[in-house]
């Protein structure tokens, strides 16, 4: 089955009892059962399973060429049980460039469990196998990362996890399985945060792991039944409806992300622009390689002056374009890196990175591309 056709039908069914197109919202927290510990399907409690969270999970699944996906509260509470799977004196080596909520739960609340981190330029492959010894557990990549749009190479970190025999978990959020398959290319965990792509319109929280192991899944299932971080029976049904369109969305955002870097690059008033899909892009051939039928939807670009001033002042001009927090939904949205997603990073950690004060980060959405590029000109302006 295509990819277009994953998205509506794979691992889907009709409702059994109605033949509803579109399953049920189960809104029930306990399912009736026929003998005490016999249930009379295999729906017990709605922490373990619901039926509608269990549509979901089937179709995440599918799209990410999985054998079991798990649905969570949030992309953070997914990330929250894979390291749930480490003890107090494992070490994770996770990408230096991260979604500010990634950082602040690794840096401020695992690492006081007594779970080491090191964060390291994944494309620095001989710097990132000397950091390997024999307490390392996990590595941990966003690529595309928040808010650099840095890549790493999937298959070459892959290579050497398997060898080492370490778990290796990719940040698929940017690119989503649309346009990046990292399960195919070797790793064993995919993350979402599914409040952005996969949900696609803005209105519901939620996350997602897809795994290529029944037994590292059960795991992961295990973790969060006993914590608790499962999704709820209308927000699943709203993330499973934005899934069945996500091949149209994306393709419209590869589309609209593309002219606006490009115009971007031609702009007086532009230092430097962030993107994949460029050829300038310091990681354009590993673009080409791995993610298949476009780049992407998030462009983040610097001013010539390098001044904050002027990021601030340009985003607060911006009419078509949202000031907000988050991504990937049908609007375009801007954001402020420093001061908003990755404030949480401290400022001589987000220099050392390069997230400037001057750096804005897009969301291009699916609007007409001629309306997005005159509100960005008279922001400018």
């Amino acid at each position: 089955m295509k990819f277009n056709t994953k998205v509506i039908h794979g691992n889907q069914h009709h409702d059994p009892s109605t033949g509803a197109v579109m399953p049920p919202v189960y809104n029930t927290s306990t399912f009736a059962q026929k003998s005490p510990g016999v249930p009379i399907n295999h729906y017990e409690y709605s922490r373990a399973a619901n039926p509608t969270r269990q549509a979901l999970e089937d179709a995440l699944a599918s799209i990410e060429n999985g054998v079991r996906g798990l649905a969570f509260s949030s992309g953070l509470a997914a990330t929250d049980s894979v390291l749930k799977l480490l003890k107090p004196g494992d070490e994770v080596i996770s990408m230096d460039d991260l979604y500010g909520g990634t950082y602040r739960m690794f840096s401020r609340i695992y690492q006081d469990f007594g779970i080491k981190f090191h964060f390291v330029d994944m494309n620095d492959l001989e710097k990132f196998q000397s950091l390997i010894n024999a307490n390392t557990k996990l590595v941990w990549v966003e690529t595309p990362t928040n808010p650099l749009m840095k890549l790493a190479d999937i298959a070459a970190i892959a290579k050497i996890t398997n060898e080492r025999k370490l778990l290796f978990a990719v940040d698929n959020t940017f690119a989503t399985a649309y346009l990046q398959k990292p399960l195919d290319l070797g790793a064993d965990i995919v993350m979402h945060s599914a409040t952005k792509y996969l949900g696609g319109h803005s209105d519901v929280i939620a996350g997602a792991l897809v795994v290529k192991d029944a037994e590292l899944g059960e795991k992961l299932h295990f973790a969060q039944f006993a914590t608790g971080g499962t999704l709820g029976p209308q927000d699943s049904y709203m993330v499973l409806r934005g899934i069945k369109t996500l091949h149209l969305r994306v393709q419209r955002h590869c589309e609209n992300g593309m002219k606006v870097a490009e115009f971007l690059s031609n702009h007086p008033e532009v230092e430097k622009v962030f993107y994949p899909g460029l050829p300038d892009h310091p990681f354009h051939a590993i673009a080409k390689k791995q993610m298949i039928g476009g780049f992407g939807g998030m462009v983040s670009f610097t001013f010539k002056s390098g001044k904050k001033a002027d990021s601030i002042s340009f985003l607060e001009k911006l009419k078509v374009f949202t000031l907000a927090e988050s991504l990937g939904g049908v609007e375009s949205l801007a954001n402020h890196p420093a001061l908003m997603t990755h404030a949480s990073i401290p400022e001589e950690k987000r220099k050392e990175i390069g997230i400037s004060d001057d750096l804005v980060r897009l969301s291009v959405g699916v609007e007409d591309i001629d309306d997005l590029l005159a509100d960005i000109e008279q922001a400018f302006r």
